[in-house]
């Protein structure tokens, strides 16, 4: 089992500082930590910061990398930074967009794809990680590939489909472009009109069934292309068939997307027993091989 933050960010927290939190976390966990690093998005929105740029977050990775390998980095102070307790902790990108997911494949020990479940998504997102690499001058197959997926596990299929279609939202008001490959479209409301009643945006708004009902005019192929949603039957063959047409994945994360205003088997102390028992057994069985 390996452990680490998904996601740090290098506008909350120097990076320099983040490196080195986490290579004390590496010495307690005797090697089985990474770090994963992202441009802020609403953790810094809501601070009234700004995102990491694409060259920013890409530099922050070439740093914490240097720091984790022991070696001495000028960061703009009177000496250069050396990390006295340096452990070889992989660095993870978190990316979607093109240019970012290209940033990654040049910088990245690895790199968590978050494109949603579009098998068409997602194999745009890898042949964007491995030309990234490519320019680099790095063997694209040395670049660890993980996904996360939102994951509504909830046993109402009319409920688990209206958080999905606000999963689809959420993908869709920062990188609209994701609606392209899976030959969805936006046939409603303007994004920015919508966006006035959910608060911060559709992926953490504490109703998520309330702002899926702003979006009934979304198919249900939305939810199914960018997320997982359903009962645990519904959550494992979707996982399964996504997993088949594209096994290149060495990390998969289930993103737990409950809705806090209602108790349900979505909620986290639920979720983690339900995915243990019922999700990832029937994974590992169809994949023939360990799914987590």
């Amino acid at each position: 089992m390996r452990i680490g933050p998904l996601i740090a960010n290098p506008v909350n927290r120097h990076i320099s500082v983040t490196a080195s939190s986490i290579a004390t976390v590496d010495e307690l966990a005797e090697g089985r930590t990474l770090l994963g690093l992202g441009i802020g998005d609403t953790a810094v929105r809501l601070a009234g910061l700004r995102p990491a740029r694409v060259r920013e977050l890409e530099e922050a990775t070439r740093l914490a990398r240097a720091l984790l390998r022991g070696e001495a980095v000028e960061v703009g102070a009177r000496a250069p930074a050396r990390l006295p307790h340096a452990r070889p902790v992989p660095v993870w990108i978190a990316a979607g967009g093109p240019r970012m997911l290209r940033a990654a494949g040049r910088v990245a020990d690895g790199v968590f794809i978050r494109v949603g479940t579009s098998p068409a998504n997602l194999e745009a997102a890898v042949a964007a990680v491995r030309a990234g690499a490519a320019e680099a001058r790095r063997d694209p197959g040395e670049v660890a590939l993980g996904v996360v997926f939102h994951t509504v596990l909830v046993e109402d299929a009319e409920r688990a489909l209206r958080i999905g279609r606000s999963m689809a939202a959420g993908y869709y008001e920062y990188s609209p472009t994701l609606f392209e490959a899976p030959g969805l479209r936006w046939d409603g409301p303007p994004v920015e009109e919508l966006q006035q009643h959910v608060s911060p945006d559709f992926h953490h708004t504490p109703d998520l069934e309330g702002a899926g009902r702003l979006l009934e005019f979304l198919p249900p192929a939305a939810a199914e292309a960018f997320c997982l949603h359903g009962d645990a039957d519904a959550v494992s063959q979707q996982l399964i068939e996504v997993l088949r047409a594209l096994p290149v994945f060495e990390i998969v994360v289930l993103h737990p997307v409950p809705d806090p205003v209602h108790e349900a088997p979505g909620a986290p102390a639920d979720y983690m027993g339900l995915v243990a028992r019922e999700v990832l057994p029937r994974a590992r069985a169809a994949l023939g091989g360990p799914a987590g």
